[in-house]
């Protein structure tokens, strides 16, 4: 292996052990892919991990200049096809091969920079808030997924989308008291924390069903080579969503709510049965 190769290939390993060190779901999810997407889906992971390192735990520092470097130095190595920072390397390579488009990563972008602000949304805000941190990313893997087929690529964006609206709009449920409490962001519109009743939470529950019931219709159309990977991601999201849902609004914001190892692991053996079985 040359030195440009090995380099290539240190900086995709790096993206691997930030997604194996901070989600071990995605961890699991990401190796019930086929083997193909393994790296690009890394790649992907740890740079939007790592964005979302910069606003939300650099308290101490100056997060704001932070984050203009790294913005700075992504699209320098969108331009250069080089970075010295392994994360954003390894993330260049993918956007090249697999021709995610630059919208996507400017939407991204422009979410992080708002989580650099403490700031009740409104509607159009919140939803932009969605698309550009978490739909796009939905987006950037189908990308990778569809691996140059334009036509599933533009069937399968709207369902992208709304699962990744879904999975997103479930973490503002689980972590509205932290980040109320350690970030002073109330993410829901028209939602204040002091207020927040059981009414309010069935009224964002039914908008995240609508969310999951348009991702699963996508789900059922992606490559095989990729449906399982996807499929175990909705349904730990599912379960997440269905004990938050059976929780009082009071219990919600006592403390987080979580799915055990032990349900992650009965979720992937369901989830492989019913592949297998050819049930999704």
């Amino acid at each position: 292996m040359d030195h440009v190769a090995l380099f290539d290939e240190t900086s995709l390993a790096c993206s691997k052990l930030i997604t194996k060190r901070y989600s071990t779901s995605f961890t699991l999810g990401i190796r019930t892919l086929d083997e193909r997407y393994h790296k690009p889906v890394y790649a992907v992971y740890g740079f939007v991990r790592w964005a979302d390192e910069i606003v939300d735990t650099f308290h101490n520092h100056d997060r704001a200049a932070l984050f203009a470097d790294f913005k700075r130095q992504t699209y320098e190595a969108l331009e250069t096809g080089l970075s010295l920072s392994p994360v954003l390397h390894a993330f260049q390579l993918v956007v090249r091969q697999y021709g995610i488009d630059r919208e996507f990563i400017d939407a991204f972008l422009r979410s992080m920079e708002m989580d650099l602000e403490d700031r009740s949304y409104h509607q159009s805000l919140y939803n932009e808030y969605i698309y550009g941190s978490a739909e796009v990313v939905g987006l950037m893997c189908l990308r990778i997924f569809c691996a140059g087929d334009e036509a599933l690529f533009d069937r399968l964006r709207e369902p992208a989308r709304r699962l990744g609206a879904a999975f997103q709009k479930v973490n503002f449920l689980r972590d509205i008291r932290s980040d109320y409490e350690e970030r002073g962001r109330v993410y829901f519109p028209g939602v204040h924390y002091a207020s927040f009743d059981d009414d309010m939470k069935r009224s964002i529950e039914a908008d995240i069903r609508r969310d999951f019931d348009a991702g699963y219709a996508g789900i059922v159309q992606l490559p095989r080579s990729a449906r399982l990977g996807v499929y175990l991601a909705y349904v730990y999201y599912l379960k997440l969503f269905h004990k938050i849902r059976g929780l009082p609004a009071a219990a919600v914001l006592g403390g987080r709510v979580r799915v055990p190892d032990n349900t992650k692991l009965l979720l992937l053996l369901g989830s492989y049965f019913r592949y297998r079985l050819r049930a999704i």
